[in-house]
């Protein structure tokens, strides 16, 4: 009796659908750059609807692309790469300058406004990995940032 009940547990276990999140990106934009200048950023607001993690990024027209988050380490602001950014189930998570972003590296010419980075997010989600294609529109920061208000 043990020996079949722990039989029909497993299989539905092993039915058990494992699915990945569905993923929202919106507001998605990188920043301009000037001649000579070799990195930038990508910023969006991101939004799952269950509990995922964006793990990494990258792009066919960028040699190197890392998730980065900027924070105040005493009274100095640090940047630094990290290994995955949690995305709450149905919460909004922004990458915005001076938080968590994508760094374009090693770029080969600048980023001119009107630019479109193509971009692939990759997000885990139920113990699946699932890629977002996203298009980062290129402006200038001063652009983007002339409604941000600090509180």
């Amino acid at each position: 009796m043990k020996t079949s009940f722990t039989t029909a547990l497993l299989a539905c276990a092993v039915s058990l659908p494992a699915w990945a999140a569905n993923v929202s990106v919106t507001d998605v934009w990188a920043r301009t750059t000037m001649p000579g200048q070799k990195v930038s950023g990508a910023y969006m607001k991101i939004v799952a609807d269950a509990d995922a993690r964006l793990v990494s990024a990258s792009s066919p027209a960028v040699p190197r692309v890392e998730v980065h988050e900027m924070k105040m380490d005493g009274d100095v602001m640090r940047m630094r790469e990290v290994k995955a950014i949690d995305l709450p189930k149905g919460k909004a998570v922004s990458l915005e300058p001076g938080g968590f972003h994508i760094m374009l590296m090693n770029l080969s010419k600048p980023i001119a406004a009107g630019d479109v980075i193509p971009l692939t997010l990759v997000v885990e989600s139920g113990g699946k990995q699932q890629t977002v294609e996203v298009k980062a529109e290129a402006r200038a920061a001063g652009s983007a940032m002339q409604n941000h208000q600090h509180h």
